[in-house]
């Protein structure tokens, strides 16, 4: 087991080594929305929590962008921020690179009228389903054919009542968020489907992948450790690495 933490900690340090040569080593930047209680743009939250623990003792400091979702995805192919937050596995494909760790997950779930059919993964396919833009839910759910995308979550709740929609698909964060805003909240039946892993994904070049490099080898120890079990236990998370 020594030899083994030993392999691992020399691993670690190759990767600070190789960063040194990269432009500006000492910080990440790293582009995220801002979402309740996981990246709030006072940089409180659950997600930069735990992106300060991996990075910032490895001489690495956190600089946090708070944009659009779609727009930190461009921020990060074009170079200009060294990842973005919330991505499921190899939802873009082009001039990015993910790391092998996760460092959350969504737990994913249907938003329907209460009188409707309750969607499971097997039928899903058969209903009408909407979820927001850039979400890609087609490419991690099974079977789907009647779908469309919304550009922002308002409006959610009249889709559903006018029966536009048989289901809006989304985290059970946004989904909760949207329930608060009715006044009727009864009207509606919260399913849920499944847990997508949440990653970062990181600008495709040198530093990027030094970057990835040094995330996987941090959360291999944090997660080993169990270092990360007190933040999702402040913020009130399921632990995703059980």
């Amino acid at each position: 087991m020594g030899r083994c933490w030993g392999w691992v900690l020399g691993a670690v340090m190759s990767v600070i080594s190789s960063l040194a040569s990269a432009a500006d080593p000492t910080q990440v930047r790293i582009a995220a929305e801002i979402w309740p209680d996981h990246t709030e743009a006072d940089g409180t939250g659950m997600a930069w929590d735990i992106f300060r623990l991996v990075f910032e003792p490895a001489g690495v400091q956190l600089q946090a962008q708070h944009v659009p979702y779609t727009r930190s995805i461009g921020l990060v192919q074009r170079g200009e921020v060294d990842a973005w937050v919330g991505s499921y596995l190899n939802e873009v494909q082009h001039q990015v690179f993910y790391p092998r760790w996760n460092y959350d997950f969504d737990e994913i779930v249907a938003l329907g009228l209460s009188s409707a059919p309750v969607p499971t993964l097997d039928n899903l396919g058969a209903f009408r389903l909407v979820w927001v833009r850039g979400y890609e839910y087609q490419r991690y759910l099974p079977n789907l054919h009647q779908y469309r995308e919304v550009i922002r979550r308002s409006g959610i709740l009249g889709m559903l009542d006018q029966g536009h929609a048989d289901f809006y698909i989304d985290a059970l964060g946004e989904v909760s968020d949207i329930l608060a805003t009715s006044a009727e909240p009864s009207r509606y039946r919260l399913t849920p489907l499944t847990n997508l892993p949440l990653y970062l994904g990181f600008a495709d070049t040198p530093r990027g992948r030094a970057l990835a490099e040094l995330f996987d080898q941090r959360m291999e120890l944090l997660v080993a450790d169990g270092s990360l079990r007190p933040i999702f236990k402040h913020w009130q998370q399921p632990y995703p690495f059980d």
